[in-house]
């Protein structure tokens, strides 16, 4: 079993930076591919980022593309998404996930762990 915890979510002006952090208990965390993913308003949850459980491979929303960066830190438990460039239409709660595989790390049906989320709003 593996919790799930977001943070670093808050209200920032567009073109700001914010970096969420999700940290997970237990010690099978490096067993995981690892995604973000948010819901806005009114909208179904959608597909941010992924990163396979060595790192090696991340995918990207196209929305996302060159302005959000997901990496991990195996030692300490935690998955980042890094957000450049901030656009309102980035307003959502974020949320981190767990899948065991390499394969369509962008399909929300295939992770298993789900944290609560993390409140990102964005200003224009």
């Amino acid at each position: 079993q593996v919790q799930l915890v977001e943070s670093g979510g808050r209200l920032v002006q567009a073109g700001g930076s914010l970096r969420l952090s999700c940290a997970a208990s237990g010690r099978t965390f490096s067993s995981y591919a690892m995604g973000w993913f948010r819901q806005g308003p009114g909208k179904e949850r959608e597909f941010v980022a992924a990163i396979t459980w060595g790192g090696g491979n991340t995918n990207y929303a196209d929305s996302v593309q060159g302005r959000f960066t997901i990496s991990r830190d195996n030692a300490k438990n935690t998955v980042y998404l890094q957000m450049n460039s901030l656009k309102p239409e980035d307003t959502a709660v974020y949320y981190c996930a767990a899948r065991y595989g390499f394969s369509r790390l962008t399909d929300l049906n295939g992770y298993i762990h789900w944290g609560q989320g993390t409140q990102v709003t964005v200003s224009s």
